[in-house]
C-alpha cells in the first residue's frame, strides 16, 4: 500500500508544521536535533506522495538508567491518511533500524490525545501528565526494543 523508507530532515517540516505545530512558524519545525550525526527520519509514501513522518535521535531521558536509548521525536501523518497503519510501519521502520545498532530503549514525548495510540505500538506511559508549551499536554511514553537487564 505504501513505501517507508529514510528522508532528509527538511522532508519532514511541512508535515510537522500542517499537523503538529500548525499556529506556529515553521522554523518551530525545525529541531536541533534534526542533524545530528546519529539521527535519522522516515517517511511513509502513498502513490508517490510523503504522508507521514517520523524523527529518531539520540537523546538520554534522566529518568531511565539505560545507556543506549533514543527519542522518537514528531511523528505525523496527514488526516487523510490516517488508519491506514503508516504511522505503525514508520515506528517499526525505525525501531528494526535502531535494534541493529544495538539500541536498547525508545522514548517519546507523546501528546495525551495519542497516548492510545502509542500504547498500541507497545509503548508505556511514565510519570505524570505535563503541560509542553504551545502545545498542551503530554506524557512521556517509552518502550524496551530488546531484552535487557536493567528494569524501568
Amino acid at each position: 500500500m505504501f513505501e517507508v523508507r529514510r528522508i532528509k530532515p527538511e522532508m519532514t517540516y511541512t508535515i510537522r508544521h500542517r499537523i503538529l505545530r500548525p499556529h506556529q512558524a515553521m522554523e518551530d519545525c525545525k529541531y536541533d536535533t534534526d542533524n545530528q550525526d546519529s539521527a535519522f527520519h522516515v517517511g511513509a509514501f502513498y502513490q508517490g506522495k510523503l504522508i507521514s513522518v517520523a524523527s529518531f535521535c539520540v537523546e538520554k531521558h534522566h529518568d531511565f538508567p539505560i545507556e543506549k536509548q533514543y527519542r522518537l521525536r514528531a511523528m505525523a501523518t496527514l488526516e487523510d491518511f490516517r488508519k491506514l497503519g503508516s504511522g505503525r510501519a514508520l515506528v517499526n521502520h525505525g525501531e528494526n533500524l535502531l535494534k541493529e545498532q544495538g539500541i536498547d530503549f525508545l522514548w517519546c514525548k507523546g501528546r495525551t490525545t495519542v497516548q492510545g495510540y502509542y500504547s498500541k505500538l507497545g509503548f508505556k506511559a511514565h510519570g505524570e501528565v505535563f503541560d509542553y508549551p504551545p502545545i498542551g499536554p503530554h506524557i512521556i511514553m517509552y518502550k524496551k526494543l530488546s531484552l535487557s537487564k536493567e528494569n524501568c
